[in-house]
């Protein structure tokens, strides 16, 4: 019983290592069995080509033909003239992959023969029909190092149930005699060469391709999107998942996120071909990144007012709040640099995606010679929502502040009735900054998508802690 407590005791502790290392996703990618249906289709018509391409050796042996004797027969130039693979279907295996099954497959062939029996020689032509053709591969997903998605064949069975040989020629009915021998010799080299060929193509076409899903997307010159695996590809019954790290981070400096993404209970939708889970983890690190970078600092002047706001930036309309302004200042521009002290925190829930920012609004009266003049600083907090949406592969949204809600933090110029200037400052940053970060996000950030794969037909819900993102595929061939 002693050794029995150990060994449980043991393994209890592997687990709770094992649970408490495990990384959660920031961002997940699923596609569902339509989108992998769809899949099939493409790599199935990218099959049938290659396998149309194989190249077949020339056979040639003896065989001892009763009442004929020994007889040589040479099979030159096969040619494969059609490879249709008409039924096919791609379903997830647990714990390693994707199984992809071809039935009712066939083939036609031609090819010329040559024959030798004692003193007689000939020649002529034949052709060759495969039917009932079943091809089984299973294709291991994984990942290397790096976090690329890696894929494997390791194992693929090629079984032909009918081979059909057609000779022609004067001698044809000799052939005809130990055609056995031939179709059995034919269907061994086209059960090898099938897996062969299903071999390099999942290794030099499909492996080549999955790799451009990317494990960074650059935004800009500035930031880009950690997309890396943070563990292999995992097949459940209805689905494959992979789990992505989901993390905005800057190109000149990447520090650690102060935080971890949480579980995502990603829901068992099955509308569209793919779907993308971004939690709020994904989009607070961008939140991080941008303000460690010094990119969350705005300055607002007259000249960024638009013409239709009845607006004049200058310490006399500023003058109506704090009188003092006028003696100390008198009708001078002014500026505002707003800053964010901390970066900002979003959650999302059925409801949307929501936060509450808080923005340092320090106001400059713009001396006569340039130089700047601190008046007052103020802090402001709003509500804010956004509206997310997807366009050319990329994640595009919107902000709608709330009313803006002010205090003081600092004054050079005395004590005044701040919220006597809440109307005021609502104008000012709805009419100049949000304007700014709505165009910026009107620009999106790109979503881990593998090469020449366009979206459509995009859903938008917003789960506890996570925005789902439903589309369709369609694969560009290249022109």
């Amino acid at each position: 019983m002693g050794m029995q407590s150990v060994a449980v005791a043991c393994g209890a502790l592997a687990l709770c290592l094992a649970l408490s290392t495990a990384t959660n996703p920031g961002f997940v990618v699923r596609i569902t069995q339509a989108g992998l249906d769809y899949a099939q289709e493409q790599g199935i018509a990218i099959l049938e080509k290659e396998l149309a391409q194989l190249k077949l050796p020339d056979i040639s042996g003896d065989s001892r033909v009763l009442r004929v004797g020994k007889v040589h027969y040479e099979l030159s130039r096969l040619r494969l003239r059609d490879f249709q693979l008409p039924y096919s279907r791609i379903t997830p295996i647990s714990n390693v992959g994707l199984q992809v099954s071809i039935s009712n497959a066939f083939a036609e062939l031609d090819g010329d023969w040559r024959v030798k029996f004692l003193f007689i020689r000939d020649h002529g032509s034949f052709d060759l029909k495969v039917e009932n053709i079943y091809i089984k591969i299973l294709l291991r997903l994984g990942s290397d190092t790096t976090g690329r998605p890696t894929i494997s064949t390791p194992d693929c069975s090629a079984h032909i149930s009918k081979v059909r040989v057609l000779f022609s020629g004067k001698l044809a009915w000799l052939y005809n005699l130990f055609h056995r021998v031939i179709e059995s010799r034919l269907r061994k080299i086209l059960e090898d060469k099938v897996c062969d060929n299903v071999a390099k193509s999942v290794h030099n076409e499909l492996q080549t391709y999955i790799r451009t899903l990317p494990v960074t997307a650059k935004i800009d010159n500035k930031f880009g999107i950690a997309y890396s695996l943070v563990a292999p590809p995992r097949a459940t019954a209805q689905s494959l998942d992979a789990d992505l790290k989901g993390e905005f981070y800057s190109l000149a400096h990447r520090s650690p996120v102060p935080f971890s993404p949480l579980p995502l209970a990603f829901p068992s939708d099955h509308e569209r071909m793919v779907y993308f889970g971004a939690s709020s983890y994904f989009f607070n690190t961008a939140g991080i990144a941008y303000h460690e970078a010094g990119e969350l600092v705005f300055e607002i002047t007259e000249a960024m007012i638009p013409k239709d706001v009845e607006f004049k930036l200058d310490t006399s309309v500023f003058s109506a709040f704090i009188p003092q302004l006028e003696e100390m200042y008198p009708n001078m521009p002014m500026k505002f640099r707003l800053s964010a002290p901390t970066a900002p925190f979003l959650t999302i829930g059925p409801g949307g995606i929501s936060f509450q920012p808080i923005v340092d609004a320090q106001a400059y009266a713009i001396l006569p010679n340039s130089s700047l003049a601190p008046l007052f600083l103020l802090s402001l907090t709003g509500n804010v929502s956004a509206v997310i949406n997807v366009r050319s592969g990329r994640i595009v949204g919107s902000l709608d502040v709330g009313r803006i809600r002010l205090s003081l933090k600092d004054s050079a110029v005395g004590t005044f009735q701040v919220r006597m200037m809440q109307s005021l400052m609502n104008i000012l940053t709805s009419s100049t900054l949000l304007p700014r970060l709505n165009a910026r996000l009107d620009e999106g950030f790109p979503l881990p998508l593998l090469d020449r794969i366009q979206l459509s037909n995009i859903l938008v819900r917003f789960h506890q802690n996570f925005l789902l993102l439903g589309a369709d595929v369609r694969f560009q061939p290249r022109g």
